[in-house]
């Protein structure tokens, strides 16, 4: 009788991301995906402890593929916004795990990649050592949070979407003057969380790096 194939960690990867991208992190398990592959879990956890550490794996492979072939140009501030939006695309491509790298930080080598371009930039920015990590650790978490939140949104289907859409408008434009003043007078400004994502990721991100720049005597 022949034995169980033996999956390598690549395709264990490629399986896991695969569930992920119709699914989420709270309904994906390693019995699921060992299922998937035909196998038990315990042959799974010969290559991953846990769910965890699998997830890890998963969303740092999301983060060496936005930092390949990738190649420092320009100044600090571009070389930030360059990471920024390679990592933007990456999780744009495979909204699923955008929500597990900001919830699963990974150690792994595409994480150390990334950590090291961003410190690198902020070191050329002129930034004292010492308010270099704390600086590196607000532009981390907006990033996470940033990508994660356009995620969200990227993973409704177009009638999730449009019915948010309506939903928004009823809400801003019925909004009752005397109760809401400030909202019926923005009422027809004011636009969805959707909308104009791109330019509202790369303003944000300026203003994060603007407030950088401010603080270097």
């Amino acid at each position: 009788m022949a034995g169980r194939r033996r999956w390598s960690t690549e395709e264990i990867l490629d399986a896991a991301a695969e569930l992920l991208r119709t699914g989420d992190a709270e309904s994906f398990s390693v019995r699921k995906l060992a299922a998937t592959l035909g196998t038990d879990s315990s042959s799974l956890y010969r290559h991953f402890r846990n769910k965890t550490e699998l997830l890890r794996a998963v969303a740092d492979r999301i983060l060496m593929a936005a930092m390949d072939d990738y190649r420092p140009e320009g100044d600090w501030k571009q070389r930030i916004t360059a990471t920024a939006l390679r990592l933007r695309e990456a999780f744009g491509q495979q909204p699923q795990l955008a929500l597990i790298w900001g919830r699963y930080a990974s150690g792994g080598t595409g994480s150390r990649l990334v950590m090291e371009e961003l410190l690198q930039a902020l070191q050329a920015s002129g930034l004292p050592d010492e308010e270099i990590p704390a600086r590196y650790h607000r532009v981390v978490i907006l990033l996470a949070a940033l990508i994660a939140s356009e995620a969200g949104i990227s993973t409704l289907t177009p009638e999730e979407y449009e019915q948010g859409v309506e939903l928004f408008r009823v809400a801003v434009l019925g909004a009752d003057p005397e109760r809401f003043p400030a909202l019926a007078h923005f009422a027809r400004d004011v636009r969805p969380l959707g909308a104009d994502r791109r330019a509202a990721f790369e303003d944000i991100l300026a203003a994060q790096l603007t407030q950088i720049e401010a603080g270097i005597s």
